[in-house]
Order: structure tokens, then C-alpha cells, then sequence
């Protein structure tokens, strides 16, 4: 289970978060590279590591402050907050690992993408974050330990986790067309 203690000022400032920007389109600086780098290929040790310079050439300066600063994007500010039907996989935009298959994507009314689990839980490392006066879980990629965003247990059943993640973190990558049954 895991608690949650807020503040006056971190309560105002969650809700600030939670409600600013929903009936807004998503702003161009939110709308992710429309040519994100290749994948990094990890070291021996399965990690990814490039130095702070490396990721700052890399990533866009709004990318760099969630993915390597634990920032967080305005609430339905970013390109991915919504659901809808697309099948494919949502990737670590810093490293291009695949994190969540759209299958998972579901509608929390929060503002940012959401998802019921990742695509096998050693995709996503689990730290305990004390910021804002609150304590919360902080998801980062397993692979370049960038933020992704953080998971609460109020998710829909089986699991009933949810994991709320910022739409600058994620890449995703449709799912190959299939064949038309009607054309074989």
C-alpha cells in the first residue's frame, strides 16, 4: 500500500497539475521529435550510459528536464495523454526500449497517459520518491534509468496499479499493418 501525505501546498500544487491545460490542445514543445534518434544498444552490464552532455544533445531540452531531471509535464499538455485505438508499443524516449503495449493504455480522466503494467515488470525500476511532501512510487526505465513518471494502486482490477507516465518520456511505435483478409 502506499501512502500518500500532502501538505496544504502540495495538495494545491497536485491539483494545479492535475487540471491545468485538459481543455487545451497539446502545446508544439509537448508534440515528441517528429525524428527520434535510433535506439541505444546497452553495455555489458544491460544499462545504457551516456554522460549529461551526451543526453542533452540527444533529447529535447523538455525531454531532458522529465527524462533525466524527474520533471513533470502539464496535465494534458503532451501528444499521448489521450486514449485511443492504435495497437503498437510505447518506448523510453531517451533509449527506445519498449516499455507498454498499447493494450495497456486506458483512460484515468488525469491527463496523462496511463497504463496497467509494463510490458514484463523488469522494464521498469521502482524507486520511492519523497518530493512535493508526498510519497509516491517513481518509475524510471530499467534500461537508462530515465523518469518515465510514477504508479498508484488506483488502477483498474486485475492489478489495480496505474502507471501515470509523462507523454515527453514515451516514443510510441505503431504496430505493423496487418494483411487484409480479404486481399489473400
Amino acid at each position: 500500500m502506499i501512502l500518500l501525505r500532502l501538505s496544504a501546498p502540495a495538495l494545491f500544487f497536485f491539483f494545479a497539475l492535475l487540471f491545468t491545460g485538459c481543455n487545451q490542445s497539446p502545446s508544439p514543445s509537448a508534440t515528441p521529435p517528429p525524428n527520434p534518434a535510433a535506439p541505444l544498444t546497452p553495455g555489458p552490464d544491460g544499462k545504457v550510459h551516456l554522460s549529461e552532455a551526451e543526453w542533452r544533445t540527444r533529447l529535447s531540452p523538455e525531454q531532458f528536464h522529465i527524462l533525466r531531471e524527474a520533471g513533470t509535464e502539464r496535465a494534458c499538455s503532451g501528444a499521448y495523454w489521450q486514449k485511443d485505438d492504435k495497437e503498437g508499443l510505447y518506448h523510453c524516449a531517451a533509449c527506445g526500449f519498449a516499455l507498454f503495449d498499447a493494450a495497456s493504455k486506458f483512460d484515468s480522466g488525469t491527463g496523462w497517459p496511463s497504463f496497467t503494467g509494463p510490458i514484463s515488470p523488469d522494464r521498469i525500476l521502482n524507486r520511492v520518491d519523497t518530493s512535493f511532501n508526498m510519497v509516491r512510487t517513481e518509475n524510471l526505465c530499467s534500461r537508462c534509468e530515465s523518469h518515465l513518471g510514477h504508479s498508484f494502486e488506483d488502477g483498474p482490477p486485475p492489478a489495480g496499479t496505474r502507471y501515470c507516465m509523462n507523454s515527453l518520456a514515451l516514443r510510441f511505435e505503431p504496430a505493423p499493418l496487418k494483411p487484409d483478409k480479404a486481399t489473400k
